[in-house]
This record gives structure tokens, sequence and C-alpha cells, in this order.
């Protein structure tokens, strides 16, 4: 099919039909590049224009065809996702034989009217804004571990957020932002303060006081109650918003976390993030929460270029799943998410064959799909510990579960959506079978 496509492009091309800047290629960058291809934004090249684009038509074409742009990485064949951006074949093909036909102009006329982007707040002027609380001093050189800034919201009742957006202060130096909610009492970075930056100590515990791996895990965050993912910023992302009829919940009493990942690129530079929130007008029908299935049990071999592990959790309660997020460090090589239905059915959700951590994409499902309870949701990654992996800090060490760039995660984020009043810990908590005196299992 693609050699069909391509045979009757260059077929065009010899009747004087070759793509042109403005009729054929515009439509494709607006649609797919100029989100972060634009003055102001991550990517290092403009490519609104002609002038802009042209010394990159080479470029462009070598980025399409090994798929490298537009960032995406989930394979086709299974789940549909909303904010999909990947090109169709028939695109492919428009870039290359414009590259290869001489990167024509074409005439202006031809264009389509200038793409509209929204400047400040994607989401509309929000209600509330928070900062880090501080100006971080990003090195010009050097590895910046994660850093942890805790920003108290100051709450003293229960808000509901229907659209939350993270704002880098620092493009350039900000590689991607979580934000998480803690609710009052919880201990996670039990130890930072607000307005001090922190970075947590590595785990050095040694080989014999670490658990074996398995593949028991848990759904983190809704299981401990420790923190909840609330938002999220990646280089061309979305802002998190939520269907009509729902939203997030930020307890009263809560502390905002921002875990910052900045990347140094040879110029010292300051970062004050901030978070904007839109709350809603009603109660809604449905909260959505966020958790990620979590196997702190990974344990990867030295040298091991395909160490998989797996992490499966049951849902005991009904729930609509929304988006997923596969999460990993260095060594992350693929992810996939899967659903085992109480009849037996088995659906994979996602699969990331290529994870690049570079990119932190969250995928959003084009229809929430609904999980009856009995669900298992299963994650299995896929790590490259090995010397053929460009990215690996060091292949001679065996791996744990850790915070910091250089351990590794298992962290498959799910967003589900549940009835508003129904506790969030009933999702995993089984109950108890009448006269037993212990828990059912799942």
């Amino acid at each position: 099919m693609r050699l069909l496509a391509f045979s009757m492009l260059m077929a065009g091309m010899a009747f004087g039909q070759s793509p042109t800047f403005y009729k054929d290629v515009v439509p494709v960058l607006q649609k797919h590049c100029q989100e972060c291809h634009r003055p102001g934004e991550v990517a290092p090249m403009s490519l609104l224009t002609y002038a802009e684009a042209r010394p990159w038509a080479k470029a462009i074409k070598a980025a399409v065809l090994t798929h490298k742009m537009p960032p995406w990485f989930a394979d086709p064949h299974f789940g549909t996702f909303s904010n999909d951006r990947s090109l169709n074949q028939a695109e492919v093909d428009t870039l290359v034989a414009w590259a290869d036909g001489g990167a024509a102009a074409g005439e202006p006329k031809d264009a389509p009217p200038a793409r509209a982007f929204a400047e400040g707040w994607s989401i509309g002027k929000p209600d509330l804004v928070l900062d880090l609380g501080v100006d971080f001093k990003v090195p010009a050189r050097g590895t910046i571990e994660y850093t942890y800034f805790v920003v108290p919201t100051g709450f003293t009742e229960d808000k509901w957020v229907k659209e939350i957006e993270v704002r880098p202060g620092n493009k350039a130096l900000v590689h991607h932002v979580i934000v998480y909610t803690r609710p009052r009492g919880s201990k996670f970075v039990g130890d930072a303060k607000p307005g001090i930056p922190y970075v947590p100590p590595p785990d050095d515990r040694p080989q014999k006081e670490r658990p074996p791996q398995t593949d028991r895990a848990t759904l983190y965050g809704i299981n401990a109650g420790a923190y909840e993912m609330s938002a999220v910023y990646v280089p061309g992302g979305v802002a998190y918003r939520t269907l009509p009829g729902q939203a997030r919940l930020i307890p009263a009493g809560a502390d905002l976390i921002f875990q910052m990942h900045y990347t140094a690129n040879g110029s010292a530079g300051t970062d004050r993030t901030k978070v904007g929130m839109i709350f809603a007008t009603e109660p809604p029908r449905e909260r959505v929460v966020n958790a990620f299935i979590m196997n702190q049990s990974l344990r990867i071999p030295p040298g091991e270029p395909g160490h998989q592990v797996v992490g499966k959790v049951t849902l005991q309660q009904p729930a609509q799943l929304q988006a997923l997020f596969p999460h990993m460090h260095l060594r992350g090589k693929s992810f996939q998410y899967r659903a085992t239905f109480p009849d037996g059915k088995v659906l994979t959700l996602l699969d990331v064959p290529r994870y690049n951590f570079n990119w932190q994409i969250t995928y959003y499902l084009t229809q929430p799909l609904v999980l009856p309870a009995g669900t298992q949701l299963e994650a299995t990654a896929v790590y490259d510990n090995s010397v053929n992996n460009p990215y690996n800090p060091d292949p001679k060490k065996e791996v744990y579960w850790g915070d910091q760039s250089w351990d590794e995660m298992l962290a498959g984020f799910v967003d589900l959506a549940i009835p508003a009043g129904m506790n969030p810990l009933d999702l995993v908590r089984v109950k108890r079978t009448a006269g037993s005196g212990g828990p059912a299992r799942p």
C-alpha cells in the first residue's frame, strides 16, 4: 500500500505536480509540528514559514522516515488515542516527495490560514495559580537530579478541579514536570520543606535487603493514599482536562509536590514553574483519580538487554479508564498495558515498543473504556541494561527501584473515573468474605 501511494505521488511529480510548501506541506506542519516548532517553544527551530522550513527539508525527510518526529510511540495496532500526533502514510510521502523534489515554495495563496495558538494559559484564565515558591538556578552543565518542591495549597475546603495546566518558567531547561497532590498526613517526600529544593537520597540498601522480583504490584496513590498525580508538563503535551460532569479532587490541607526534571544546555538559567487551575462550578458526578501500577521489586541484572518486569493489580470496583502514561527511566526499552476482564477476555490497551525517556507522553483514549469489577490491569516493562543502550548510566550495575535517573521504575499511570462520592481505596480494597475473618482473594 505504501509503495502504491508513493508511486502515485512520484507519478504526479513527473507531470509537474511536485508537492509545494504552501499547498501541501503547510497543512501537515500545522497539524503535527507547529505546536512545538514555533518561537518560544521547545523545538530547536520554527517551521511556521517557508524561509524557516526550507533549510530543514532533508532533515524533515529523515525524521519522518525514521518516525523520530513527530514523537509518538504507540503501536497503531492497539488502541486509539485522541492526542495521536503520528503522520499517516500519505503525509509522510508528501514530506518526502517535497524534500526530494527540491522543496519548492509554490504559491502563498494556496496556503491555508495560519494556525492560531493560545498564548499564555491554554485553559484560559486560571482561577488559581501556584508556583515553586522560589527561583531555582539551573547550572550550565552537569546532571541535575529530580528536584522536588513543596507548595502548600492553603485550601481550607476540598476543591474540585476541572482543568489544570503546568507552565514551565524556562522551557529551554525544563525536561518535564509532574505535579502531585499530597494529602494532609502523607509521608511522601516528608523531609522536603516549602521554598527549599529537595533531592531524595539514593536507596543504598544492600542487595540482601531488597525484595525478590515478583509480579505483585500495587495501584499506588490509591491504596497507599500517599499522593496522586494531578498534572504533567512534557514538550508538546496538553493540559489535563476532564469530561463533562467530571473533576479532580484536591482535598483541604493538601500540598502540591512539583517533581522537576531539568536538563543543562550549556547556559545557566533560572526557572519558576507554575500551575494554573480552573475549578468546577458545580459538584461533579464523577471523580477522576490518577494512580500507577507499581512494582518496586524489580531487579535488573548487569548487561541484560531485555529484562522483563510485570506488575498486576485487580480492580475490586468498576471504573472508567481514560488515559495511560507509561514511565520508566534511562534503561526503559518497551512498555505494554493489558486488561484481563472477568470473563477471561484479554485486551492490549497500549503497546509502546520503543520507549523514549526524553518524551514522557500521556495517551488519552478516544473513547473511555469501562473496566468491570474483577478486571486485572497488567503493565509489562522491558529494560535494556546492556552496553548497546547508549543512555545506560552503568551496564555493569544491578539496578533496583529508585527516583534517580540511574535507578529504574515500573510506573504504569492510569486515569480512572469513579463516582464522585466513592472512596478510591475501594478500587483495590479486597472485601472480606462473610465469616472468613480474612480477605477474599481477587
